[in-house]
């Protein structure tokens, strides 16, 4: 990576970190709190974003090989699970999940779009035209449910104890522990296919580019990636 290239990389990812820490205090100086925040998926999979991203930035920055694909593979996916599902399932009135959402003010909606919009975008954008292609295998979808379901485990457990929970389709008051179940199945399912597609995505974009990944690593050819 030329150091131009490396230069616009870290200020892209920079940039990333700005946005994730801006939802989240644009989301905290509203009506919720940062501890209130804390069990939503979103703000998990946004920090995660912000972690991995300031730290790939400064990679970048010092001309060093960028994090594991495998890592930024499974952050990339969380939080486009994040953005797709706000839009998709809870912010969407024809969904069976959707919930109301409030009369927000400036602050808060900024906070809002920044979370479930503005950084999934920067994240895909990011994992798209920024990173090592070449290095992922098909299995790694399923791995990479293990975050997504042990989250299901964590909601379950906290909402046995608080009696709520941060999603309707895991409210197990409202659908029962066999409806959420259900849910639980359907939304995996789903997961997968999007980590397949993933995968599949950056088998093809290895595909024309030949030579080199961009972090100085050979690139595997994509029949051996089927393993």
């Amino acid at each position: 990576m030329n150091l131009r290239r490396a230069q616009v990389t870290a200020i892209f990812r920079l940039l990333t970190v700005i946005c994730v820490l801006a939802g989240i205090v644009l989301t905290a100086a509203g009506p919720a709190t940062v501890t209130g925040l804390l069990p939503y998926f979103t703000i998990q999979s946004n920090v995660a974003v912000g972690l991995v991203a300031g730290y790939a930035g400064w990679l970048a920055w010092r001309g060093r090989p960028a994090p594991s694909p495998v890592l930024t593979g499974a952050v990339t996916l969380y939080i486009t699970i994040t953005g797709v599902v706000y839009h998709l399932v809870l912010a969407n009135p024809a969904s069976p999940f959707a919930m109301p959402q409030p009369d927000r003010d400036l602050a808060d909606a900024a906070g809002n779009q920044f979370l479930h919009t503005v950084v999934p975008l920067l994240a895909v954008l990011d994992w798209l035209f920024l990173q090592p292609r070449g290095r992922l295998r098909l299995r790694y979808a399923a791995y990479w449910l293990a975050f997504p379901l042990g989250y299901l485990g964590f909601a379950l457990i906290r909402g046995l104890v608080v009696n709520r929970y941060p999603y309707p389709f895991v409210d197990a008051g409202q659908l029962g522990y066999g409806g959420v179940a259900l849910s639980a199945v359907f939304f995996a399912v789903a997961f997968w296919l999007l980590g397949l597609a993933f995968t599949g995505l950056d088998r093809g974009l290895a595909r024309h580019r030949p030579g080199p990944d961009r972090s100085g690593v050979p690139q595997e050819r994509p029949d051996e990636l089927v393993r």
